[in-house]
């Protein structure tokens, strides 16, 4: 390795602080009520429901009835709308195909003392109430109102299916509905009504999902809607398909099982576990330092740029991403990947030691060690990382990343989300990454350079018994 300059040093240590600053603190201002964010701190992370409290519950169909994967996309579409409208946004929602399960997470309310969690449920489950109104009137709430709210046109049960299509003529997504006998009678005389003059919106519950125009009267009970000036994307197109067909589900879900965890229970773990990560990286920074002097102080400060980059991973950092959900296992995903990341540093600094031992010069055994360690770093780092990628793929959501590589495994077993372990995976993946950033090239620049000041050439500086100076 070609030598580094002295200043090499303070600059991987200021970016370092700098990256530590901002990952803790981020950048905030505030002018009277308005706040602005342009980098997020680590006072942004969103904590899952393991540490904020809130309900873990898994619904399925009635006994005996065998759900097709449209019903459960349908059923899927009921929940997620019925959570949107409650302002519960933060929650984890998955399709389990090959079980006929819904599993979905939420956290509890912020503003709610007195959260009844069966109560929650109990509405996520039942039967979606679909119509289909006149015009769009809607009060401060957001439910139907004035005419809207009294003229209901159609009801679930007389759509017979919903589904997205591509027109053939314009090659847009778009929204196919077909009508039983009861709805097509009754959805011609509207649109004979309000042909070029009016609308009629579709409401899941009382929260309103379209608002399409009326451009012709449809008497044969076959109609399209489209997405207006703006148009609709495929997933779009298939999201409002999905909460149409959810609206004439024939059977109502059922609560499989469902926990629930307090926030001050949640709360008092996080504190438990920061306040453990915090004595286990004085005490490694103790350990570390004594036996290996230099090396370990180099050591200290790439596991301190490693925990930052962490942190960034979770917080979004910038504005316009989104945070990631930690969990508690996330927590100790964090708390290993340090333990591997000052394995990677002792792992070097041993082998500079034997080095040294050996007769070499500081420079000699600066380059050696970093190259003999780079072999057992990485065979051991990208295990953890195969486990990791494993752990993400089988207990994350199955339209991930990782679901899709372990695909072929997975279609035989089905998939098994659980968002704590999803978590843990994530920040062990992230953790052995900036492993090999922070705790290999990170800790190779700043201890080569530090090597070119004469007051630390000293062998003794590396844990090396000797006394001789090596020049």
């Amino acid at each position: 390795m070609k030598k580094v300059g002295k200043p090499v040093f303070f600059i991987v240590v200021s970016l370092i602080a700098l990256l530590t600053l901002l990952s803790f603190f981020g950048v905030k201002t505030q002018f009277g009520d308005v706040k602005k964010t342009y980098i997020k701190g680590a006072s942004d992370i969103r904590w899952g429901i393991d540490v904020r409290g809130g309900v873990d519950v898994t619904f399925c169909p009635p006994d005996g009835v065998d759900a097709t994967d449209d019903e459960l996309n349908s059923a899927k579409a009921i929940i997620e709308t019925r959570l949107v409208a409650q302002h519960i946004t933060d929650y984890e929602l998955y399709v389990d195909t090959a079980k006929d399960r819904i599993i979905v997470r939420f956290p509890w309310k912020a503003d709610e003392v007195d959260f009844d969690p069966e109560a929650a449920i109990k509405e996520l489950g039942e039967t979606a109430k679909l119509t289909f109104r006149e015009g769009m009137e809607q009060d401060d709430s957001g439910a139907p109102s004035g005419t809207t709210a009294e003229t209901i046109i159609l009801e679930g049960k007389d759509v017979q299916k919903a589904e997205a299509v591509v027109l053939q003529d314009t090659s847009e997504p778009a929204v196919s509905l077909t009508l039983s006998e009861s709805g097509k009678e009754k959805f011609a005389e509207a649109t004979k009504r309000l042909a070029n003059s009016g609308y009629i919106s579709i409401w899941m519950d009382n929260t309103m999902i379209s608002s399409p125009y009326v451009r012709e009267a449809i008497t044969d009970g076959q109609c399209v809607i489209s997405g207006g000036g703006d148009g609709f994307t495929v997933d779009e197109a298939k999201a409002l398909a999905d909460k149409i067909n959810g609206g004439a589900l024939p059977f109502e879900l059922k609560t499989e099982n469902y926990s629930s965890i307090s926030p001050s229970l949640g709360s008092g773990a996080k504190d438990a576990m920061v306040m453990a990560s915090a004595i286990a990286f004085l005490l490694i920074a103790i350990y570390i330092i004594s036996i290996y002097r230099l090396p370990g102080v180099v050591a200290m400060i790439a596991l301190t740029g490693q925990v930052a980059g962490t942190i960034i991973a979770l917080t979004g950092f910038f504005p316009g991403i989104s945070s990631f959900t930690l969990t508690l296992p996330g927590m100790a995903g964090i708390i290993l990947s340090i333990g591997v990341g000052v394995d990677a540093n002792v792992i070097t600094a041993e082998r500079i030691k034997e080095e040294l031992r050996n007769g070499k010069t500081l420079d000699g055994a600066i380059d050696t060690g970093f190259a003999r360690g780079w072999t057992a770093i990485f065979d051991s780092n990208i295990t953890v990382v195969f486990v990791a990628v494993i752990l993400m793929g089988v207990f994350g959501p199955p339209d991930s990343l990782f679901a899709k590589l372990l695909s072929p495994v997975l279609s035989f077993f089905g998939p098994s989300t659980t968002g704590a372990i999803y978590s843990f995976g994530y920040t062990l993946l992230v953790g052995i990454i900036l492993n090999f950033i922070m705790g290999v090239t990170a800790s190779r620049l700043m201890l080569k350079s530090l090597s070119r000041f004469k007051a630390f050439r000293k062998p003794w500086m590396y844990g090396y018994g000797g006394d001789k100076e090596n020049d």
